[in-house]
């Protein structure tokens, strides 16, 4: 957590308009034709009609992306005042908040220090603003060279941010400072070339830096053999890259439940021999994306120390069109004996998951839930800002979808209709990984739902129930910034776990 690039996060009980900065963000909202500022800005009702006269003056509208600038404002410290747009909408209060200090963030790139005034108020508000203005402030220039390091711009120095009391500071900012690093590392590890990010790299990586709360182990190839995981090491063998397996362990002591966690980590798709269209590997580097909001969150719940038992695991493999690449028509063995025919090589993510669903589920946790950029299909079904929630428990679909869509991790829940299993029967194995074209988000889960143990033996035994979020849309954003979502990984996933974690520890 020590990034120079980071912003420093401060919370805060002054009033806005007395602290020294270099720029201070207030939001407004337009009603009747008329922009005023949010309520309870924290600042005098003289410099509050003067931002107000200014933004008529000026043709302000307050829509969500905008951001009007104003200088010499009476009453204010800070020698910049920024005005942003307080988006509407269905998203949650916290959620607009963010977005907003996002973009106030982005419009103060380079600068020192801002004060955000929002109209937040209490710890969880003033949690989010901090939130939205440090992700805001993100940017990713590990890989600029000569040609770009001396116009390189930092993002925001420090966000202060007020309408939190003295005594609330302290747990305020520890939790906005473990979700945004999360969300940080997840932005970077997926930001990542891909020469640079590899299976054995990206263990080294999330080993190297998990705290000692996290007990970490790495399976390489030769293990994974020898514990049968067949489908991690088929899509694996086309690459001299070996594979990798990491499980993730945090276990405080207290703990009564424990939540297992599955990310897909591929690391670069080519499609194998099914060969992607040149154009559609470009981001192919993100779909390690799953495997990096499971190790993020991990360290977030163990910087919270929340008291749940986590267990990730972390299904590592560049998927590739070597020698010894998988086939069309190969038959592999899983963990746990069952065999799948390969039809799709470029539907390589869920045959890595279902190795580790049979490992989450040999544990018998009291949930598992899995991330993946799983299918294209969920991308045609929720556009590319929502993910899609499906699973075998609606109770825990249902807890899901609420939590992330509080969290500010858009979700929406799909169905799994029970005609879509036997369309996964092949009279040359257990089953096969793919099913008829349509529905794809739909057949993907349904797969990986046949992986998912009970708890206890015997078929009468309770299924665990489990919960598969396919972030495909949401994890990667080619288009124009938006919010605190720059260009390039978003880190979309992560909330919606810490926050699943913090409900399950009560």
């Amino acid at each position: 957590m020590g990034d120079p690039r980071s912003t420093t996060i401060t919370l805060t009980d002054q009033a806005p308009g007395s602290i020294e900065a270099d720029a201070l963000v207030v939001a407004a909202t337009k009603n009747d034709g008329a922009v005023r500022l949010v309520a309870d800005h924290g600042l005098d009702a003289e410099t509050a009609g003067h931002v107000e006269e200014a933004l008529a003056a000026l043709g302000a509208e307050a829509g969500a992306e905008e951001a009007t600038r104003l200088v010499g404002v009476p009453g204010v410290s800070a020698g910049l005042v920024v005005v942003v747009g307080m988006p509407s909408g269905r998203a949650s209060r916290a959620e607009r908040l963010r977005r907003a200090a996002g973009v106030g963030s982005r419009a103060l790139a380079g600068r020192g220090r801002a004060v955000l005034a929002l109209g937040q108020s209490g710890p969880e508000e003033a949690a989010a603003v901090a939130q939205g203005a440090a992700l805001g402030a993100y940017t990713f220039v590990e890989y600029h060279g000569v040609g770009k390091a001396a116009s390189t711009r930092p993002g925001l120095g420090e966000a202060v941010v007020t309408g939190v009391s003295a005594d609330e500071v302290e747990a305020a900012t520890a939790d906005a400072v473990a979700v945004t690093e999360a969300v940080r590392w997840v932005r970077d590890l997926v930001n990542t070339p891909p020469n640079q990010l590899y299976p054995e790299s990206f263990a080294e990586t999330v080993t190297g830096r998990l705290s000692d709360a996290v007990e970490t182990e790495v399976w390489d190839p030769a293990r994974l053999e020898q514990e049968g995981c067949g489908g991690i090491l088929g899509v694996g063998q086309g690459s001299g890259r070996g594979p990798r397996l990491v499980t993730l362990r945090y276990a405080p002591e207290g703990a009564t439940t424990h939540l297992a966690l599955v990310g897909k980590g591929i690391t670069f798709d080519s499609g194998g021999l099914c060969l992607k269209p040149g154009a559609s590997m470009v981001t192919m580097k993100m779909d390690m994306a799953g495997a990096a909001v499971c190790a993020a969150a991990v360290e977030a719940i163990a910087a919270l120390g929340l008291p749940v038992r986590v267990t990730a695991y972390l299904c590592l493999a560049e998927n590739m069109t070597g020698d010894l690449a998988q086939r069309p028509g190969d038959v592999v063995t899983m963990r746990g004996g069952r065999t799948v025919e390969i039809i799709n090589t470029d539907a390589e993510g869920r045959l890595v998951m279902a190795d580790g669903l049979v490992l989450a589920s040999e544990q018998e946790p009291d949930a598992i839930v899995d991330v993946a950029t799983l299918t294209g299909a969920c991308i045609i079904a929720l556009g590319e800002r929502t993910l899609g929630v499906m699973g075998n428990d609606e109770e825990l679909i249902a807890k899901v979808t609420r939590l992330a869509n509080e969290a500010g991790d858009t979700a929406w829940p799909l169905p799994m209709p029970e005609e879509i299993r036997p369309t996964l029967d092949t009279p040359v194995a257990d089953l096969k990984h793919t099913g008829e074209r349509s529905a794809g988000a739909s057949v993907a889960a349904t797969f990986l739902q046949e992986f998912v143990g009970r708890r206890g033996e015997g078929d009468d035994a309770p299924v665990i129930p489990w919960a598969h979020l396919d972030i495909a849309g949401p994890a990667f954003n080619e288009k124009t910034p938006w919010g605190y979502q720059p260009k390039g990984a978003t880190g979309a996933g992560v909330r919606a776990v810490v926050a699943l974690a913090r409900d399950l520890a009560g």
